[in-house]
């Protein structure tokens, strides 16, 4: 199947205006000036103007460089040769605490050079970030740890984020094709089941569409992850970075992302983000606050998302 001339326009980004502008404009000194990486910037979200001027953002520790490559992400690919900042968890730690955030996703690159994969790094961040803001919310996205169960649960154990996040990405037919050889959909779930097992109060996973999936497949993935006791999950548009990446197959409509909400929430997650510009951490203050870990009514939710049945980010 062809795709259009130009994308649809429900693809499109709106820009920030007025005290956005200003917002975003102000977090993104604050990232330069305290010298911190964001997956907003390295991956080119989309949202990078919408969720920064609501003051909501991705940091990425562990360096900026990932032992893996994935042919949708843009983040660099090579081998840091075991170099970690120790000053990252307490500069993380200092940074936020300075910001006016409720929620913050703390991701990560892969680090297959290091013997742990980063997780007591990832550990000592999620303290020092507690330490000094604790009332802030900490989500981590984090990677496979290369299957070992020890680092996941040190994660879990030592860190205690309010949300442990690991994504499958696609479906399982594209696994090989999409992700790095050293990724599987087996591995990526059992990641997921071992954190919750590990006491992981609230898990998530995040599958990209466009890719050449059918609604089936999208289903059977969903099923699968809420099987694993996946409490949310969230599902957005693939759009190439790069000429060098994967290419799009297709633009998702708006309508099929309605159902893969509605079939989400049939199979019991407790949130659903679908959505042609939903990402892994999209909105995520509004989704998390205001839906899962505040405990908020469905009549509450309904009333401040503009009477809506169920807290939806479809666009």
């Amino acid at each position: 199947m062809s795709l259009p001339a130009r994308k649809p326009d429900w693809i499109r980004v709106r820009l920030p205006s007025g005290d956005g502008q200003e917002r975003f404009n102000g977090l993104k000194e604050t990232m330069r000036r305290r010298d911190l990486h964001t997956v907003c910037e390295e991956a080119r979200c989309p949202n990078i103007f919408e969720c920064w001027a609501q003051g909501t953002a991705t940091i990425m520790i562990l360096g900026e460089t990932c032992t893996r490559g994935c042919r949708f992400c843009s983040v660099n690919t090579g081998n840091p040769e075991g170099f970690v900042d120790p000053r990252e968890p307490e500069n993380t730690g200092r940074a936020l605490a300075g910001l006016d955030l409720a929620y913050v996703v703390v991701t990560m690159v892969d680090r297959d050079d290091l013997l742990d994969g980063g997780a007591a790094h990832v550990a000592q961040t999620i303290r020092r970030i507690k330490h000094y803001a604790p009332e802030l919310l900490v989500e981590t996205l984090l990677g496979d740890f290369q299957g070992v169960r020890r680092d996941v649960e040190t994660v879990v154990k030592d860190g205690a984020p309010d949300v442990f996040a690991h994504n499958v990405e696609v479906v399982p037919r594209l696994q090989r094709p999409i992700r790095d050889a050293r990724c599987s959909w087996e591995r990526s779930v059992d990641v997921l089941k071992w954190a919750k097992e590990a006491g992981a109060g609230v898990t998530k996973s995040s599958l990209m569409v466009g890719l050449g999936e059918t609604e089936d497949e999208v289903l059977e993935a969903m099923q699968r992850l809420r099987d694993a006791d996946v409490d949310v999950v969230t599902l957005g548009q693939y759009l190439r970075p790069t000429k060098k990446h994967a290419d799009v197959q297709r633009y998702v409509t708006p309508e099929e992302f309605a159902r893969y909400e509605e079939k989400g929430l049939e199979m019991g997650f407790s949130f659903v983000a679908s959505g042609p510009l939903v990402r892994s951490s999209y909105r995520a203050a509004e989704a998390f606050l205001h839906g899962v870990l505040t405990g908020k009514s469905e009549a509450a939710r309904a009333d401040r998302y503009g009477k809506k049945k169920r807290l939806s980010v479809v666009e």
